[in-house]
Formats: C-alpha cells, structure tokens, sequence
C-alpha cells in the first residue's frame, strides 16, 4: 500500500519530486551488459542503485518489456520487485477497456506485478476505469493533457467550450480521490497548468516531458505546483541514457542528483 502521505513525506524527505522512467530498450543499453544471463534487469538494478536516493518514484514503460515476451515480462517483474519501498512504482501500460477487461489489467499489474500506480486511458469513459479503484492502497494515473505534438489531435479539441482533456479529468475525479487518483500532464504545456489545476486542485499530476523533450522543470513548478507539491516530473532517457560506457549508472546518477539539486532549490522558495 502506497500512501499520499507516504509520497509527500518522501518529497520533503529527499528534496525531491523525481520520477526515474524505466524505458529500456535493449538496443541503447551498454554492451558490455549483454554478457549477463538478464542484460535488462541488470541494467535496470545499476540504474535504481546509482539514482533511488535522488528520486521519489519510478515509472516503468512496460512496452520496452512486454515486446521480448515471456523473457521481458520475467524482467520486469524482477525490475518491480527491486525498486525500493519507499519509492513509488508505477506501471505505465496505459490500460483502459471494458469491465472485465479491465478487472484482469488492474489484477495482472496490482496484484501480480505489485505496482503501486498504473497509467490508464480513459477514451472509452468511466466504467472501462472503475476496476482500477477498487484496489485500495493503488493508484490509477489518468491520460489527460500528454506531451506528444498529436495531443492536439483530441486532447485539445473543444466540446461545448471547454477542451477535451478538461472533461477527462472532471469526469474521472468522480471515480477517485486525491488519495488515489493522479493525472498525466506533459511538461511541454505549462500553460495548461492552471486550468488544469481548476479541476484537480489537490491531485498530483505525473508531468513527462522535462529533460529529452524540452519541458521546462521551472515552468512546471511555477505553474503546476498545489500545497503539497502535488507533481512527479517523470525523466527517462536524459538520466538513463547518459552515458552508454561503463561509467553509464555513474552518468545517471549525475543527472538524477542535477535535477534533485534543482528541485531542491525550488522546493525552499
């Protein structure tokens, strides 16, 4: 069970509000990893051991695994069972459908996998969200305003006046609450923050983009911050793939410990 109140008292503890993304593809990791019987879990383990002490949370792209079959799924499970637990572990699969469906998505990555928290798609409305909150001590991540040039797609088309991503994340409060309930927003929109925040006062927002996508660490935390906090600012591939030699978990955690300094910074202004 991973609490609200266990994330805040990780964020004032380690001065942080980092998210280390999980996204592991086999092809960038250094080859001399290659050599061990599982080259993405050890990967992986270097990578948690060199950052844990400058994030509170780590997200693992499940696709970069679930793509090597049985061997990859056997990696992450081991990568989940790793992560220490004071950090928060979240699943980012991405899930949503009809109910039953969605009862074995929400059994496979809660109850077999242990994931503290799973991203989820929201296009075919509440009732494909509902089973993910009927896991207490778990946490659903809601899709609202992504990162990606495409959002503009739907996420930011109007209906009735309003965008469409402010409809997501009115409706789905109705399922959750703060306790268990979070939003992506990407950090590439920091504009959308305070509209956002119209919505989801009190709610943490998981916030990609910073780092390899451009987002600004600043411009989110200007915008997106609530009393609590209330952000885990996701970096994938600027910590992971800082280096690709065998200083590679050295070079990670040189860019963990940069935006932890950072966020620090911020934190007591």
């Amino acid at each position: 069970m991973y609490t609200r109140n266990k994330l805040v008292s990780e964020i004032k503890s380690k001065q942080s509000f980092l998210c280390v993304g999980l996204d592991t593809d086999i092809t960038k990791i250094p080859k001399h990893l290659l050599a061990e019987p599982d080259p993405i879990f050890a990967f992986n383990k270097a990578i948690i051991d060199a950052t844990n002490q400058y994030c509170v949370s780590y997200k693992i792209n499940t696709a970069f695994f679930e793509a090597a079959g049985a061997k990859g799924w056997e990696s992450m499970q081991h990568t989940f069972e790793y992560i220490p637990k004071n950090c928060l572990t979240i699943a980012d699969a991405k899930r949503g459908d009809i109910g039953n469906t969605s009862h074995q998505y929400a059994k496979a990555f809660f109850e077999t996998l242990k994931a503290d928290a799973l991203t989820l798609a929201p296009y075919m409305g509440n009732d494909s969200l509902e089973p993910f909150f009927q896991y207490e001590g778990h946490w659903g991540i809601v899709l609202a305003l992504t990162s990606n040039p495409s959002s503009t797609d739907y996420e930011q088309q109007k209906i009735g006046g309003r965008f469409l991503f402010e409809l997501v994340i009115e409706n789905t409060c109705k399922l959750g609450s703060t306790q268990n309930l979070m939003f992506v927003v990407g950090a590439t929109k920091p504009q959308e923050f305070t509209l956002i925040r119209k919505y989801a006062q009190k709610h943490f927002l998981l916030v990609p983009g910073v780092g390899a996508q451009g987002g600004s660490l600043e411009d989110v935390f200007k915008y997106g911050r609530n009393e609590e906090i209330g952000l885990l600012v996701n970096a994938s591939r600027s910590i992971i793939y800082a280096s690709n030699g065998l200083d590679f978990a050295e070079a990670a955690a040189q860019e963990a410990s940069a935006l932890q300094q950072q966020m620090s910074f911020l934190l007591k202004q």
